[in-house]
């Protein structure tokens, strides 16, 4: 799905509005233009946790960006039910720049896979947006995705195919990478906290220490 977009796509390993402020201050001066535009986050990825604390880190990071005309607007679109919401696809598709938080990429899948909410996001893309996946959220719009129970691979949501993610990677024991890395029939990047994949429609941009097992799709 990546061949031929003329936006960008950012697979950034962890650390959600903390840990990947210059990458962001980057993306979003190349997305916003000199005109500003809107932000929307995305907090689907921690339904059951707290996403309300990723907004607020949101709202802080917006305005310790300085970015000029960024205007952030977070949709707690937890449910598929939010996902089938025309207005609320609306709001994503106003936006230049969406953000997808959170560590539970099955939930991820099952709320927005063939949505109006993942359309809008898909058209965001196709008008030269930005799209961020941040950590386990990054492995979600994946395909083949990890799945966080054990380590294997599943079916993700495809925006960038022929490839895994490992988020946070500095996190995971090296018994439990051996096994995920050994189960895998596709390239995988194995990125840690501040660092990053970057998909343009020129090619691929590495940000960091990113431990790519295989060549990029």
């Amino acid at each position: 799905m990546t061949t031929g977009i003329s936006g960008t796509i950012a697979l950034q390993g962890g650390g959600p509005f903390l840990a990947n402020d210059d990458l962001d201050a980057r993306l979003l001066a190349e997305a916003l233009g000199a005109g500003g535009g809107k932000v929307v986050v995305l907090p689907t990825a921690d339904a059951f946790e707290h996403p309300e604390r990723l907004v607020a880190a949101s709202l802080e990071w917006s305005q310790r960006l300085q970015v000029p005309g960024l205007e952030l607007e977070a949709l707690m679109v937890l449910r598929r039910g939010e996902a089938m919401e025309e207005a609320t696809a609306a709001v994503v598709r106003s936006a230049r720049a969406v953000y997808l938080v959170g560590d539970q990429p099955l939930h991820l899948r099952s709320v927005l896979k063939d949505t109006p909410v993942w359309a809008a996001l898909l058209d965001v893309l196709a008008g030269g947006g930005l799209v961020v996946g941040v950590g386990a959220s990054a492995s979600g719009l994946c395909d083949p995705m990890v799945d966080p129970r054990g380590g294997a691979f599943t079916l993700g949501l495809g925006l960038v195919p022929g490839l895994a993610v490992v988020g946070g990677v500095e996190e995971w024991s090296p018994e439990r990478l051996h096994r995920t890395l050994g189960m895998a029939d596709t390239p995988v990047a194995c990125i840690p906290t501040g660092a990053a994949l970057v998909r343009r429609s020129a090619g691929w941009e590495t940000v960091g220490d990113v431990d790519l097992r295989g060549e990029l799709p």
